[in-house]
C-alpha cells in the first residue's frame, strides 16, 4: 500500500505538472480533515508522510492531567504511563493511530478532498502561466459555440474568443485552427479564462513580428496601429538603421510578406505609414494616398487642419470617412479636412470680418454674436440692425456700409448689383403685363 502511494504521488507529479510537496500536503491535510470529522474538531492531531517508506503516519496528541474533563484532549497520568512510564503532569503525549481505522466513509472524504486540492492547484498552474502568456499569439482549434463566442481548444485548457474580438464577417465550423493572441486572463468560479482576440491591434502586431525578421529584431519598430478589423488598416513603423526601408522590409519581395498577414486577415488592407517626429509630415504621410496641399497644425486644441486640392476631397476623407478617421486614430489626433476653394473663401471671410471690426472699433465677436456672421450679411443688414450692436453708433454706420462695399468680395458684388439692375425690369415688365390685362 505504502509504495503504491509513493507511486501515485510521483505519476501525479510528472503527469499534471504539480509539485510533489504541494501533493504530499494536501494529502497530510485530507487525512488530518477525515480523522477530525470522525472522532472530533477538537483533537491535537499531526499527520506526516513518511517519504522513505511512503507512509502516512498520524499521532493524536493528549495533555497529561489529574482530573480528565474531554477525553480527545486529555488523559490521566495513569493511563499516559502504560505508555510512557516517565511522563509527568501536563506533558503532551502522542499515540499513533492507523488510518485503515478511519473507516470507509471517512477514507472518500480524505480521497474527494485530495482530488479537490490537485484540481485547484492544477487550475491555479494553469492561470499563472496563461497570465504571463498576455500579448503572445497562441494557435487553437474550434471546439465549440458559445452564447459569448467560440470555445477555442489550446490542449491544457479551454479559450473564450467573444464575438467582439472576432473579424467580422469571419465564420468558423468545428475543428478549424484558428491563431489569436491572448487579449485577457480572468479568474472565475470554474477555472481560469483565457480570452484570446483576432481584432485587436497587437495581434496585427504579433503577426508583423512573426513574418518580419527586421520587426523581431527591433529593427523596424512598429509606432502605432488604426484599425477597422476586416477591411483596412494603417501600420505606422520607423527603421533604427538608416540602410534599412521599414515599408520595403515589412512588405517584403513582391509583397509576400505583407501577403501572409493580410490572407490571414482575411483580406484586411494594409497601409505601412512611415512614422515621423513631426506631425504635420506624420499626417501627411497617414492620410496616403491623398495629395495634401498643406497642414495647419493647432497643438492646444490637438487639431490638425488639412487642405486638399478640390479633387482630393474623396482620397483624403476614403469610403465612409475611413482613411481619415484611420488617420486620425493612429495620430491621435483630430483632423479637419477642407478643399483649398472653402478653406479659402473661409480665410477670405474671416478676415474680411476683422478689417470691418478695426474699422468699427467694435470687437468681430460683437458682430457673430448678433447673428453678422458673414459680410453679406452685413451688407444686408438694415440701420436698426447694425445700431442694435452693443458699442455701434450712428457716425459709424457710413463707414461701415462703406468698408463693407470695399471688402466684399467683386465676384459676389457683381451679382449682388446684377441682381439689383434686374429687379427694376422685372417690375416694369409686370406692371407692363398689368396694362395688358386691363
Amino acid at each position: 500500500m505504502s509504495l503504491e502511494l509513493k507511486k501515485a504521488i510521483d505519476q501525479i507529479s510528472r503527469d499534471k505538472g504539480l509539485d510533489r510537496g504541494m501533493l504530499i500536503s494536501t494529502l497530510e491535510d485530507a487525512v488530518r480533515t477525515s480523522v477530525q470529522r470522525k472522532f472530533g474538531d477538537d483533537m491535537d492531531i499531526e499527520v506526516t508522510y513518511n517519504d522513505d517508506t511512503g507512509e502516512i503516519e498520524v499521532y493524536h496528541f493528549k495533555i497529561v492531567t489529574d482530573d480528565v474533563a474531554n477525553p480527545n484532549t486529555e488523559i490521566t497520568l495513569e493511563e499516559a504511563r502504560e505508555h510512557d512510564p516517565d511522563v509527568q503532569l501536563d506533558d503532551e503525549v502522542g499515540f499513533r493511530l492507523k488510518i485503515e481505522n478511519l473507516g470507509r466513509i471517512a477514507a472518500q472524504s480524505a480521497k474527494q478532498v485530495i482530488i479537490q486540492r490537485m484540481r485547484d492547484a492544477e487550475l491555479e498552474i494553469i492561470y499563472d502561466e496563461y497570465k504571463e502568456r498576455k500579448g503572445e499569439l497562441i494557435s487553437g482549434i474550434i471546439q465549440r459555440r458559445d452564447k459569448a463566442g467560440w470555445i477555442i481548444n489550446l490542449g491544457r485548457t479551454e479559450a473564450l474568443l467573444p464575438k467582439e474580438e472576432q473579424i467580422p464577417r469571419e465564420h468558423y465550423k468545428r475543428g478549424d485552427r484558428v491563431q489569436a493572441i491572448i487579449f485577457d486572463v480572468r479568474r472565475e468560479g470554474r477555472g481560469p479564462q483565457v480570452v484570446v482576440s483576432r481584432s485587436h491591434r497587437d495581434y496585427m502586431a504579433c503577426l508583423f513580428k512573426r513574418e518580419v525578421p527586421e520587426v523581431d529584431d527591433g529593427t523596424v519598430q512598429i509606432m502605432g496601429i488604426a484599425r477597422d478589423p476586416g477591411s483596412r488598416a494603417k501600420v505606422a513603423v520607423m527603421s533604427r538603421d538608416r540602410d534599412v526601408d521599414p515599408v520595403g522590409a515589412c512588405v517584403g519581395i513582391r509583397g509576400s510578406r505583407i501577403q501572409n498577414v493580410v490572407q490571414e486577415l482575411r483580406g484586411e488592407r494594409i497601409d505601412i505609414v512611415v512614422w515621423s517626429q513631426d506631425i504635420a509630415t506624420y499626417a501627411r504621410n497617414a492620410l496616403a494616398p491623398a495629395v495634401i496641399s498643406r497642414i495647419i497644425v493647432d497643438e492646444e486644441e490637438n487639431l490638425l487642419e488639412v487642405i486638399v486640392p478640390d479633387d482630393q476631397l474623396t482620397n483624403a476623407i476614403g469610403r465612409k470617412g475611413q482613411n481619415v478617421k484611420l488617420a486620425a486614430k493612429l495620430l491621435g489626433w483630430k483632423i479637419d479636412i477642407f478643399t483649398e476653394s472653402r478653406h479659402n473663401e473661409l480665410h477670405a471671410v474671416g478676415h474680411g470680418l476683422e478689417q470691418l471690426s478695426c474699422v468699427a472699433g467694435i470687437p468681430k465677436e460683437q458682430f457673430l454674436a448678433a447673428g453678422l456672421n458673414t459680410l453679406a450679411r452685413i451688407r444686408e443688414a438694415t440701420d436698426e440692425e447694425l445700431l442694435a450692436i452693443e458699442g455701434f453708433s450712428p457716425s459709424k454706420l457710413d463707414d461701415v456700409r462703406a468698408a463693407v462695399n470695399f471688402l466684399t468680395p467683386g465676384k459676389e458684388r457683381e451679382e449682388e448689383e446684377k441682381s439689383g439692375e434686374d429687379a427694376p425690369t422685372q417690375a416694369a415688365q409686370t406692371q407692363e403685363e398689368e396694362r395688358d390685362a386691363e
